[in-house]
């Protein structure tokens, strides 16, 4: 129709494109009809003008809806994937055609604050999202409308027999269905094993489908409780190929500008004996400053995973949804696959491996002057267990310790001593509670549970890594850079009173109103040291304290007795 011949009052074609690309999810013909207030002869109108804008492909039909070609429909699912500079979260379609175009990028809008149930998604999740404008740096806005239930890559359940002899499994959680599974696809599995499956075909009659994917076992052992533990709680424990293929993908950077060649400074790691991962190594030496006499240099160099994770690959992507590795007593959940963690970024003895170092000097205090971070190329001169570092520096080292008893591992424990009296000035919190480790037997159960004990060697590590998370926090404050810190608020006044009430049936004071320290508690301690109570009133006043957690928002750590903390270290297992 020739824009002579429609009705006057007729909206132009530009006018109507217009409308639709401004209001997606107000766009069918009566919506447009009603927002130009049009009757009769110009609603047929409009009808051909729709048309031939469709015949030129300047708007498409989405059901009933009209849209302009590209824009994004007005609700879809998404997954959030990550975060922006600022902590806002991003997400993008869990579907897309890549003919459309790039992927779409959508930035999640803060929940609203009202009535109703308020909405908070995390990274990893799918989302029912209501589409808004695009802005100007090419991101859509998004509200959540509603987070859906995450798809389960594998179900756990028990192999049963049926009367009629075919097979079923009986899922760990109740409320799974019972699925079948052909006698081809038991794999190695018997009636009674626990096994990990995945589901093969959803019938809408009758039972689903299943394909064992891996025989845990007996349902007594540990590894069949770690298992259920796993799927109980929904920790994401299989790779997406994606990730397995962005990691095996990934190669080692080459010593260029502005990466250190740190080689030569000998760099080594002390782990527990089963470590698989080195992800941090340590170096002590006396400062020969004549401005610093007694003091001492410490050299704490981390993994530099960050080389290897890039923001908004598939492996920070599943990083940030795992957030750390998973301990269980017979098997670990990592963050990163074992090629980036036990490989790539491992920090193996006599092997070039990128790292991020920070060079501390403290004075004959153990008082800290200065430190400056480094992006490096390092090579661990020796890899020691804490027993064999202690043995070695107690007087009696092994084959692998003795070649560096007087090099490397003296002057450390030299400058461990130096940052003892810094420590000890400060007075952290000086709880004494110990770890208990699980034995498990070659069939898979509890063996025996035993307490290891704490060498100097483990405080030694502690201590170095301390003294770098601080410097790493201070340097980003010092840089004006927004960081996540480790806070440790001070004991709840209730938790307090509750202390204090069971204090009174030992004797022991505690005073009350004024802000208690940790030096308050060392008191506490001291007193019931060699007792038959120390045990009880480490564990009672473990429980009177408040829980450690992650905040923007810094207000120090209580326990440490810091005023900033945060983790530059183990940056293989934690996000």
């Amino acid at each position: 129709m020739s824009k002579a011949a429609r009705p006057k009052g007729t909206p132009s074609r530009e006018a109507i494109a217009a409308f639709i690309r401004d209001n997606p999810q107000k766009a069918t013909k009566r919506d447009i009809a009603r927002a130009f207030g049009l009757k009769g002869d110009a609603r047929v109108a409009l009808k051909h003008v729709l048309r031939e804008l469709e015949e030129e492909g300047l708007i498409e039909k989405r059901g009933k809806r009209l849209a302009t070609p590209g824009s994004l429909p007005p609700v879809m699912v998404l997954e959030v994937t990550g975060r922006d500079p600022d902590g806002g979260l991003l997400a993008r379609p869990i579907e897309w055609d890549t003919e459309r175009g790039a992927v779409p990028r959508i930035a999640i809008a803060p929940p609203k604050k009202g009535r109703g149930k308020v909405i908070v998604p995390g990274v990893g999740d799918r989302v029912l999202t209501r589409i808004g404008e695009q802005a100007e740096d090419g991101a859509y806005a998004g509200r959540v409308i509603k987070r859906l239930d995450r798809k389960k890559a594998a179900v756990l359940g028990v192999v049963r027999r049926t009367d009629k002899g075919g097979y079923r499994i009986e899922p760990t959680e109740r409320k799974q269905s019972e699925m079948e599974v052909d006698k081809a696809d038991l794999g190695d599995a018997k009636p009674g094993d626990l096994v990990e499956v995945e589901t093969t075909r959803s019938g809408r009659h009758g039972l689903s489908k299943a394909k064992v994917l891996e025989v845990i076992g007996s349902l007594k052992s540990e590894k069949a409780v770690s298992m259920i533990a796993i799927h109980a709680h929904g920790i994401p424990h299989i790779f997406p190929d994606e990730v397995l293929a962005e990691a095996e993908a990934a190669k080692r950077p080459r010593l260029v500008p502005p990466r250190e060649d740190w080689r030569e400074v000998p760099l080594m790691t002390i782990d527990p004996e089963t470590a698989k991962d080195h992800d941090d190594a340590v170096h002590g030496a006396p400062d020969h400053d004549p401005k610093n006499p007694g003091g001492h240099i410490v050299t704490v160099a981390i993994a530099d995973v960050a080389h290897f994770v890039r923001p908004g690959s598939a492996l920070d992507r599943e990083a940030q949804k795992r957030g750390n590795s998973v301990y269980f007593p017979d098997r670990v959940v990592p963050m990163l696959p074992e090629r980036i963690s036990n490989d790539l970024c491992s920090l193996r003895e006599n092997e070039d491996r990128p790292a991020m170092a920070v060079r501390m000097v403290f004075d004959a205090q153990g008082r800290k002057r200065s430190h400056s971070f480094h992006r490096i190329m390092m090579r661990s001169h020796a890899k020691l267990s804490y027993e064999q570092a202690q043995q070695a520096i107690d007087g009696a080292p092994d084959e692998t310790a003795a070649p560096v008893l007087d090099t490397i591992l003296k002057p450390l424990w030299a400058a461990y001593r130096c940052l003892l009296k810094g420590r000890k000035d400060r007075e952290p919190l000086e709880l004494d509670i110990p770890e208990r480790k699980i034995v498990l037997g070659e069939d898979g159960t509890v063996d025996k549970v035993v307490v290891p004990p704490r060498l100097d060697a483990h405080k030694l590590i502690e201590e170095c890594m301390i003294q770098a998370n601080v410097a790493a926090a201070e340097t980003l404050e010092k840089k004006k850079q927004a960081l996540v810190f480790r806070i440790h608020d001070a004991p709840a006044l209730a938790k307090q009173e509750a202390l204090r009430e069971f204090l009174k049936t030992l004797d022991i004071p505690l005073a009350r109103g004024a802000q208690l320290r940790p030096s308050a508690f060392n008191a506490i301690l001291d007193r019931v040291e060699d007792t038959d109570h120390s045990p009880l009133v480490h564990g009672v006043v473990l429980r009177s304290q408040s829980q450690a957690e992650y905040s923007p928002d810094n207000i120090g750590h209580f326990g440490l007795n810091l005023k900033r903390y945060a983790h530059f270290t183990s940056p293989i297992r934690r996000y």
